[in-house]
């Protein structure tokens, strides 16, 4: 690890180990005063930043640039003026006090730095879009740069808001637990477990990374390093049994960004939307459980009824693993997850949970001989570094999208487009919805979830809370299209990730996509009208909506695929793709409707099958039967 490096790659381990033995401590031993924790974390993530991340091109540098040196120094002062005069900053009065000129030159810097930083961490979209804000609060909102700099800078209405908050105290140990957990060789239990369960059914490799992708996706959260981590293995093994290139890197893609709606551990944005619902991680993670099951059923039946329509067969047994083996040699690393959800439910916060589960990852992995190899120093001490690398864009994505809460907070925004939205809908809810669902897919296209997330909550959700929306669906509503950005043409992250082991067409692999994870631009709406769906309601309502939605997501599937006990007709397609629709409204009327279509899609391909059957056996007449010496082939 450390023969050979530079003084560059020294100062960025060194910087690295630092930021992750912070947070460990703070999660120890508690946070110290809230602009210290905020200011120390995101100036840990600016000065990763500008030592890594280069001024023009994607990817990393292998050492810095003078001019990156020197923002660096100015990201340093920037950010550690708030802690060393925190005390003048806490007891000052905000918007009356003047500001001095330390302020207003450090405050301007901020900025400055963070958006450049950001444009180089997650792109142009969420750095400009912070710039039309404060374009707005200056021409629109007639506010000077003194009360801008007051809001966004000196209090925690801004830059040092709940997003970096969340990011601070949450994202950034469930960040290191999935780094550390991943070098422990659980990557390869999630793979292994899944295709000894999968691998020889219809499709198998494409279950296997529904199976996995969920898995992994569940401890990661990241939609495109989930794609790059179980895609390099999963889709070479869906194109050796005949899937097509686009095929394969649509079902890793979709499979892959279902992981940040997955609990245990989903991605950063649900550790915000529990600071803004004011509840536990753990019932964000309840509200988020049956949708996230619901959407990994319909991918799984999608994969299935393909397989059967196409004649895929799986991969021959003696190829698989054994789940038996399996579990002895690797099962146990399952205990680090199982000790981070027994931690939540027993009460404790999600930081704890996250810092139990960081401190069970080696002793787990020591256990047996299997995995012992996995653990050394060495390792160790690159994950503590690879966390913090992999924190910096969340933590630069926060900070900005800070500055547009910021800037809607000081301006009143919120309630003008909240307006806007009710009068561009005429207070109809469907209208509404379908409003709110394209603005979250457009915003998350250009920007990170978590980011877009945040700015919908701001500017979407008090108008369909308005609409008389629970405000729980309104925040998930959100959160999941925030998501669906990832697998929508044409920018579609996870499918481009995919796309680069696949070597498919984006548009012939993002139309897949599309109708793979079909059901995941359905299920805010059967939530939205069934908030049972979100475990709200007494445990009947809840059986009820469960069951009939798994009905509708397997019949959408169906429908969308042309495919259930047989191929479908058109009719049939139409049939079952209604029933999936009219069992979005839970109500005893539309689910009789329900039922009704796929009984006769059902009935019909019953009555076909045996019809079928005939036909194929007299156009394809068995071997004769050879009982007899005149029926014996002549020789």
């Amino acid at each position: 690890m450390f023969a050979g490096k530079s003084l560059a790659a020294w100062a960025i381990t060194a910087v690295g180990l630092a930021m992750s033995g912070f947070h460990l401590y703070v999660a120890f031993f508690g946070p110290p005063d809230a602009y210290v924790l905020r200011s120390t974390h995101l100036g840990f993530a600016l000065t990763l930043a500008f030592l890594i991340l280069p001024w023009r091109a994607s990817g990393e540098i292998d050492r810095p640039r003078w001019f990156d040196l020197l923002l660096l120094l100015g990201a340093l002062a920037a950010t550690g003026y708030p802690i060393v005069f925190n005390d003048y900053i806490v007891n000052r009065m905000y918007y009356v006090d003047p500001l001095r000129p330390a302020d207003f030159l450090l405050g301007v810097a901020m900025i400055l730095l963070l958006l450049e930083a950001a444009r180089r961490a997650v792109g142009l979209a969420l750095p400009l879009t912070a710039v039309v804000f404060l374009a707005y609060a200056f021409f629109v909102g007639d506010f000077g740069l003194e009360i801008l700099l007051d809001q966004l800078y000196l209090t925690t209405e801004g830059v040092f808001g709940i997003p970096t908050s969340v990011s601070a105290t949450y994202v950034m140990l469930f960040i290191l637990f999935g780094t550390l957990v991943e070098r422990s060789g659980t990557g390869r239990l999630f793979m292994d477990f899944a295709m000894s369960l999968t691998g020889h059914t219809a499709g198998g490799p494409a279950k296997v990374a529904c199976i996995t992708s969920g898995l992994f996706g569940s401890v990661s959260g990241s939609a495109v390093a989930n794609v790059m981590t179980t895609g390099t293995f999963t889709i070479p093994l869906m194109k050796r049994i005949g899937y097509r290139p686009g095929f394969a890197g649509a079902v890793e893609a979709v499979a892959s960004t279902g992981g940040q709606i997955m609990p245990p551990i989903m991605g950063a944005a649900a550790f915000v939307m529990a600071e803004f619902l004011g509840v536990s991680y753990l019932s964000v993670a309840a509200f988020a459980l049956l949708p996230a099951l619901l959407y990994y059923v319909a991918l799984f039946a999608a994969v299935h009824f393909e397989a059967k329509r196409t004649g895929m067969q799986g991969l021959p047994r003696s190829e698989l693993p054994r789940l038996r083996q399996v579990l002895l040699e690797r099962g146990h690393l399952f205990l680090p997850l199982l000790i981070i959800i027994g931690v939540l439910l027993s009460g404790y916060s999600a930081p704890f949970a996250a810092l139990c589960g960081i401190v069970s990852v080696v002793p787990t992995a020591l256990l047996r001989r299997t995995t012992r190899k996995e653990i050394r120093l060495g390792t160790l001490l690159e994950a503590l570094v690879a966390g913090a690398r992999n924190t910096v864009s969340v933590a630069l994505a926060c900070a900005c999208a800070g500055i547009v809460i910021g800037v809607i907070t000081l301006t009143g925004l919120g309630i003008d487009f909240t307006g806007l939205v009710l009068a561009a809908s005429q207070n109809s809810l469907i209208l509404a919805l379908v409003l709110t669902m394209v603005a979250g897919i457009i915003l998350g296209m250009g920007m990170p979830t978590t980011p877009a997330y945040i700015v919908q909550v701001a500017l979407l959700v008090p108008a369909i809370v308005k609409l008389g929306i629970a405000v729980e669906a309104a925040h998930m509503f959100v959160f999941y299209y925030a998501i669906l950005s990832a697998i929508t043409p044409p920018v579609a992250m996870a499918v481009y990730a995919a796309n680069g082991i696949s070597r498919a067409g984006l548009w012939d692999s993002g139309l897949t996509a599309l109708k793979l994870g079909a059901t995941g631009y359905i299920v805010p709406f059967m939530f939205v009208f069934g908030p049972a769906l979100l475990l709200i309601g007494p445990w009947t309502t809840v059986a009820l909506t469960v069951l009939t939605a798994v009905t509708g997501v397997v019949c959408l599937a169906a429908g969308l695929t042309g495919y259930l006990l047989g191929a479908a007709a058109l009719w049939q397609r139409v049939l079952l793709v209604s029933a999936a629709l009219v069992l979005i409204k839970p109500g005893l009327t539309s689910d009789a409707v329900g039922l009704l279509c796929l009984g006769l899609v059902l009935a019909s391909q019953l009555w076909l099958r045996p019809r079928r059957a005939a036909a194929v056996q007299t156009a394809n007449p068995g071997p004769l039967d050879a009982s007899t010496p005149e029926d014996l082939p002549k020789r």
